[in-house]
This record gives structure tokens, sequence and C-alpha cells, in this order.
């Protein structure tokens, strides 16, 4: 048998591994901004603020234009993506309890997206901000299914983005101070390297990482403005458009690597932000929330729809566009298909992955639902093009058709009975009770 030379067996070895890759469940990493808005992103509309490595994704891979957050702030949406259920059902329904005022932590009998891929066999990672649990209680990520945990517990720490310590696992790590001793290492870059190593170190087998950024999310701090110093914008206008541009860098960061450890083909990656853009972000000038009504903590769309983006190549037709509407409950469903599993009773969501694949048989849904507990309690739904809002509980629904009216501009709940009648019966009973968060009638503005 003659010999073979070097190149050849390289080649045998590298068809070998492509082979083994083919066969083997695909890496899941979601990318999550904090307080990023709609229009933020350069695929979006964005003129003002670079963006080249999330515009690359879309450019790559798949973006839609009605997809949602699991709420309209930070940790409810945190939950809703965690557990698959919408913030009617899931246990975390607000940042802090209606009833108490205190963080409501995740239970042990709460199943998460973590636990359902680790149990099917994946590496599990979190960089970044959790939200939902406090040091000690059972909401910690290290409880939650999550291998490799690194970064801030609650939302209140978050905000300082030149923190001296995070959390590493369940221990309190202190993060080095910069050489002049003023501050410490910036929070993105850290979360960056995080990830990087949470990838490097698990590329073998099947991983999920959640990088979960918390740029641009007030206190509006970065090290440097960049291309936006000599900008004519205000101080806060700069470095909310820099802090956007360097988390954008990190993403970049994370895509090469897959590449040149040859992962790409086999990681879905998706990009997204928890919530609508905030009002103390650069809503004016760079018109975060694009056209839509409201921000941050509303339930109009500004509130809730959110960029979403999923890169996968080879099985995500590159530069495609969707106008499927889903939120983030449904990828815990994904999830569990992608991993060969079954997604756990009693969730909201359903699996997305035949519109990221484009097939047509994706299963349909009759409503999306969220609320808010924001100075009283507020409530959402969409089924089919059909937006309902409503303030109260027994308050009077405001109805919007968002195929022709998106910026929820034309109340038509006068005109359109009943279909004010079905999605008032759908409010009515897309909840359950929760002691932590009480349906509190309000009067509307």
């Amino acid at each position: 048998m003659p010999s073979l030379s070097r190149r050849q067996w390289l080649s045998l070895a590298g068809s070998a591994v492509a082979g083994a890759q083919a066969l083997r469940r695909p890496n899941i990493i979601w990318i999550m901004a904090d307080d990023m808005g709609w229009g933020d992103p350069g695929c979006y509309g964005q003129k003002l603020i670079q963006t080249p490595n999330i515009d690359r994704l879309a450019a790559q891979g798949m973006r839609f234009t009605s997809a949602y957050a699991g709420s309209a702030v930070c940790a409810p949406s945190r939950s809703c993506l965690m557990t698959g259920q919408h913030s009617g059902h899931t246990r975390v329904r607000w940042n802090h309890s209606v009833r108490t005022g205190e963080r409501v932590p995740l239970l042990p009998e709460d199943t998460t997206v973590a636990k359902i891929l680790k149990g099917a066999g994946y590496s599990t990672g979190i960089t970044g901000k959790w939200g939902l649990g406090e040091p000690g209680t059972t909401g910690i990520p290290n409880r939650q299914g999550f291998d490799d945990w690194y970064g801030f517990l609650n939302q209140d720490h978050a905000v300082d983005f030149y923190t001296d310590h995070l959390w590493r696992n369940e221990k309190k790590e202190t993060v080095e101070a910069n050489q002049n001793g003023a501050r410490g290492e910036y929070a993105t870059d850290l979360f960056t390297s995080e990830a990087l190593r949470f990838i490097r170190v698990n590329r073998w087998s099947p991983f999920f990482l959640y990088l979960s950024y918390t740029a641009p999310h007030v206190n509006l701090e970065v090290p440097s403005q960049g291309a936006y110093k000599d900008k004519p914008w205000s101080e806060g206008d700069k470095n909310y458009a820099a802090m956007i541009t360097r988390m954008d860098y990190g993403i970049g960061q994370v895509m090469e690597l897959l590449s040149r450890l040859r992962l790409a083909t086999q990681t879905l990656v998706i990009f997204t932000s928890d919530n609508g853009a905030g009002h103390k972000s650069g809503l004016p000038l760079f018109h975060s929330t694009g056209s839509f009504r409201g921000a941050k903590g509303e339930v109009y769309e500004g509130g809730l729809r959110v960029p979403m983006i999923a890169r996968w190549p080879g099985r995500i037709q590159a530069g495609t566009e969707s106008d499927y509407p889903w939120a983030f409950w449904d990828f815990l469903p994904t999830a569990a298909e992608l991993a060969g599993v079954t997604a756990p009773p009693g969730i909201d969501g359903v699996s997305v992955l035949p519109v990221l694949l484009g097939k047509p048989d994706q299963p349909k849904r009759e409503y999306l639902y969220w609320e808010a507990h924001q100075k009283g309690f507020h409530q959402a739904v969409r089924a089919g093009n059909w937006k309902g809002v409503r303030h109260g509980l027994k308050g009077p629904l405001e109805l919007y058709d968002l195929a022709a009216d998106s910026v929820e501009e034309y109340d038509l709940a006068a005109k359109q009975s009943d279909v004010v009648a079905r999605l008032t019966a759908l409010l009515d009973s897309a909840r359950t009770e929760n002691a932590d968060y009480p349906a509190q009638a309000v009067k509307k503005k």
C-alpha cells in the first residue's frame, strides 16, 4: 500500500473532522444588548452609529422586522428568555416585586433553557448580566443550568461599567484597576474576553453561550468616544454611540474566533436586545426606537419590538428578511429542537426553527402576550396583525392594526367591536395570578 504524503494525511484528517462536525448538534450563541433600540443598528436604518459587525451578521443571515423582547424591562425579559414563558406566566414579571419591592429569584422547579441544553450534553456558559437571582438564592446561574458564569447578578450593579468586582460562578472576583488606579477594566471588554475564553475551552463539544452585554444601558460610560469624539452632540449621545460601537467590535471578535476555529457553520448565532431603548439613552438624536410609539417600560411597540438577527452559515440563507412575529419565549423550544430533545410542558413558546431554515411548516400561534408593572398594571396582546393595549385590568382596550399602523397612532376599537371582544378575552385569560405581581388597576393617562 503506497504511503501518503503529509498533505494527503492532513486532507484526510480535515475531511474526518468536517464529517464529525456535520453530525454534531449545533452550538448556540445568544448575544443580547441592554436597552439597545430597534433603530440603533445600521441594518435597521441607523445612519449615525457604526455597527459594522452587527450589520455583517444581518448580511450573512436573517434579519427579523417583527421580533419582540420578553418584556419591556430587563429582568422579566430575561426570565421569559430562560423559561420559555411569557410575562403573564414566567416567574419574574418585573424588575422588583410589586408587593415587597425586593428582587424575585428563579426557583429550583423552574425549567430553563440552560438546564435543558445541559441535560442534552451541552456545555453551558453565561457572561454579562443575569438579573434572576441574588447571591445565595436558587436563582443564580449555576443553580439554573449554567456550568460557567461571570458577570453582574443584578441590574443595579450592572450599571457600573467600571466595577471593582464581578461574580465568577458563586464567588465574588475582584476586577483589577487600570495602571492609573482610577478605574477598573471596562465591563463590555471583560464580557467579550470571557466569551472568547468559553468558546476556546468548549470548542470540541456542543456549547450554549449566553453573552449578555450591559451596553448601552445607562450609566453612559465608555473608555473612548472614538469616531464620535468631535461630533457636535451631547456627551451622553457620544457615549451612547461609542458604547454600541465598542460592543459591536466585541461581537466581531466573537465571529472572527468562530471562523478561525472553523466553527462558523456549526454555530447558530442570534443577536438582539433585552427591550426597547430607554428614554435617557439616544432616543431623540438616533431615533433608537425607529418610528414606533413608546420606549422601555411601555407595552407599545417602542418598548417591546427589538432588533433580531440570526446567522447560521449553510443553514440560514444569507441576506434574508422575515416579518414573522416571535418573542423571547420562543427561544427555549427552538434550542430544544436544535439539541434533539423535547421542550417541557407548560411553556408559551413555539420553535421557530422552520422560519430560520426557510421552511413553510412553521406552526401557527394564536397570540403573543406582555404585561408591565410600571406605575400601575398594563397589558398588550398581538394576534395576527391586531395589537391590543390595556391600562388597568378593567381599562378600555386600545386597538391597532400593525399592518397599516405600526406606530400605533390610530385606535380602531370603536370600529372593530368583534376584534376588541376577542383580544379582551385573550387579555383576561392569558395570565395567571402571582402574589409578587398583582394586576393593579390604574387610570389611563
